[in-house]
């Protein structure tokens, strides 16, 4: 992809001084610059199928309209940069079905949301077309009568078959008996198509309302009729009243649900829904800046020790409902993931697929960068948090190179989006429906924030990086523990990040080896914590104590096994110049898994040949002192608190001295 040109970044900065964003002097008017978002992609993906009225499935005028338009769930790369639209799982060449389907909810869903959002941004008529399309396909999946009406079946073969139970098999089984993500998503590209066509087809809009409704109702049965009620997940109490008990899958509801709302006020069961949700997505926020997971709201009620990038939109579902609703107290968490733990992610490394609680998965994908970035955008713009606006910028940088590969993921003049980077560096030049709708809606998010976009592009390489890092103790060169390697990695709710733990009896020590450090680090060993039972072990470094921890949880409740996989902060942090820390099991059996490193100040630096951008956030409970700059270059500096409030701007030249609040963040740029 070409680097932006200096005559671009101008024109984009000159709407950042706008927006308050810079201050830049007097500026000739220059053209905007060329849109991001290419559809072309997304539209080879488009096939159609023509299903017959079946008991419990149709759709607004099919009988007048017999198609039914739908993205191909995957495209396998070809010679010459061309694809080939394939289904899920196996191929049976006698039916022509796939082992799940060719299309699936998931993807029509969102397919629907990028057309719409594109007509609204640009008028085009042709992507007015494409969501009105795209939404009939979905009510057709959508049940629409009998015990399971409002649920919506996911997989669909080419010919128009519905396939309710495909191979693997996926919960619910079958896939419309009960809440579910494809649900969640529904309500997502219903809410948003009944406000965008609710004055330009009012016919269509109130069928969507119709079946927006149908799927608040299934909510209402099998969800929502738990609301203030609560389960116990190791000893926490969680929301019972989550969609397929995620936060990550209400959020996708949710920004259908306020987009909803917000044109139709008074619809009292949908508001009731919006509130709820958001309510039980709130209560999943968790942890602050020196403890697991840093600030982050946690996608799943049965797992104490899960993060994913992917399906990540909590602060952007909050966001959206707080203003829906008019609830400031919804932003709270919001900020707090996007300020203390986005921050961590980024100086890890970026939007990683998962933390289980260490980052075990490092492959990252549109999905997950997609998910970081509106919320990031959602938030700044809810709350008045332009800092927030920043570090959106350096999210939006991974699409343009800034990842393992560096390279870009995403061609503006193809629409192409890659299906990912491995933690290697490795490509998967695949480009299905899911990478293809995801980064197409960030896109759509950098062409109506130019100011995001400018930064996005002009820093593509991420040129330095030092933040969370993870030791496994297994490794250590120095034990008499044992090492022990179980059947699976995998606990049923977390995973041993690299295969096996150490175990450590009474009386039994091991020097884990962390490498040499010039600052002050957080330790945080990572360990399974029994239930029942419990035991302790005592950290040192040197002749420095650095803490004893107590391990055990609570009641297992609806988790999948008794006890849980989980950091803890040791009370005293690491001195600068160490480089390696003893542990001893003081009472009892001590596994431990691996430990969590983290600077009490972390760094990520983007560069371009238009520009760098320099970030720096603080774990620290005190004020922290650091530099930030380049010799040589001018850069403006900012520093923000630990809920995003400016709190210094100034222009400095070469590496300047910075002041961090505790928790907060700083970022320079030029």
């Amino acid at each position: 992809m070409k680097n932006l040109t200096t005559r671009r970044l101008i024109a984009v900065l000159t709407a950042i001084a706008v927006t308050g964003g810079l201050a830049l002097g007097s500026t000739p008017a220059i053209a905007a610059p060329p849109p991001l978002t290419n559809l072309a992609h997304l539209d080879f993906l488009l096939d159609t199928a023509a299903p017959a009225a079946i008991d419990g499935h149709t759709t607004y005028r099919l009988a007048d309209q017999p198609k039914l338009t739908m993205p191909w769930t995957y495209a396998d790369p070809r010679d010459g940069g061309t694809f080939a639209r394939v289904g899920g799982g196996p191929l049976d060449p006698a039916t022509g079905h796939w082992g799940q389907g060719a299309y699936n909810a998931d993807d029509i869903s969102r397919a629907a949301v990028v057309y719409l959002r594109h007509w609204k941004q640009t008028g085009a008529t042709s992507s007015k077309n494409s969501a009105y399309e795209l939404l009939r396909s979905l009510a057709y999946l959508q049940t629409s009568t009998g015990p399971n009406a409002g649920n919506v079946v996911l997989w669909m073969q080419p010919d128009g078959t519905l396939n309710p139970s495909p191979t693997p098999v996926e919960l619910p089984n079958p896939s419309d008996s009960g809440d579910s993500y494809w649900l969640a998503r529904s309500l997502w590209a219903f809410g948003e198509g009944y406000a965008d066509f609710a004055s330009s087809d009012p016919a269509f809009a109130s069928f969507l309302q119709q079946r927006l409704r149908l799927g608040v109702a299934a909510l209402d049965r099998q969800v929502l009729n738990k609301f203030g009620q609560y389960e116990v997940a190791d000893g926490v109490k969680v929301p019972a009243w989550l969609i397929a008990g995620g936060a990550d899958a209400s959020a996708e509801a949710v920004l259908g649900l306020s987009a909803y709302s917000t044109a139709v006020p008074r619809d009292s069961a949908a508001r009731s829904a919006l509130s709820k949700l958001s309510k039980g997505i709130a209560a999943m926020g968790s942890g602050d800046t020196q403890s697991w997971p840093y600030g982050a709201i946690l996608p799943w009620t049965q797992s104490r020790s899960m993060w994913h990038a992917w399906s990540s939109q909590m602060p952007a579902a909050l966001a959206r409902a707080s203003v829906a609703l008019g609830d400031k107290g919804l932003l709270k968490p919001a900020i707090a993931d996007s300020v203390s733990f986005t921050t961590t992610l980024l100086t890890a490394g970026g939007p990683d697929n998962g933390w289980f609680p260490t980052p075990v998965d490092h492959t990252q994908i549109a999905y997950g960068a997609d998910s970081r970035l509106q919320s990031l955008l959602a938030v700044a713009d809810a709350a008045r948090r332009p800092g927030i606006r920043e570090l959106a910028g350096m999210m939006g940088a991974w699409f343009f190179g800034a990842n393992a590969s560096g390279k870009p993921v995403y061609d503006p003049a193809t629409g192409v989006t890659f299906d990912g980077v491995q933690a290697d560096g490795t490509v998967n030049h695949g480009s299905g429906a899911e990478s293809t709708i995801h980064g197409l809606l960030s896109m759509l998010a950098l062409d109506a924030n130019p100011d995001v976009a400018a930064r996005a592009q002009a820093t593509p390489v991420r040129s330095g990086l030092d933040g969370l890092t993870v030791v496994q103790a297994e490794a250590s060169p120095s034990t008499t523990g044992t090492v022990v390697t179980p059947a699976s990695a995998w606990t049923g709710e977390s995973q041993y990040g690299g295969g096996a733990f150490l175990q450590l009896a009474t009386g039994q020590k091991a020097t884990i080896q962390l490498g040499a450090s010039a600052g002050a680090r957080l330790l945080e060993p990572v360990t399974f914590e029994p239930n029942p039972g419990s035991a302790t072990s005592a950290w040192t470094a040197g002749t420095s104590t650095l803490g004893t921890l107590r391990h055990a949880v609570g009641a297992q409740g609806v988790t999948a096994v008794p006890g849980a996989l989980l950091p803890q902060t040791l009370q005293r942090s690491m001195p600068s110049g160490g480089d390696s820390v003893s542990v001893t099991a003081s009472r009892g059996t001590v596994q431990l898994d691996a430990v969590i490193v983290r600077p009490l100040v972390s760094r990520l630096t983007l560069t371009g040949p238009n520009g760098f951008t320099e970030l720096v956030n603080s774990a620290s409970t005190d004020v922290q002192t650091t530099t930030v700059g380049t010799a040589g270059q001018r850069a403006t500096l900012r520093s923000y608190d630990a809920s995003g409030v400016l709190v210094e701007q100034r222009t400095i030249t070469g590496v300047a001295s910075v002041v961090l609040r505790p928790g907060g963040f700083a970022v320079a740029s030029r």
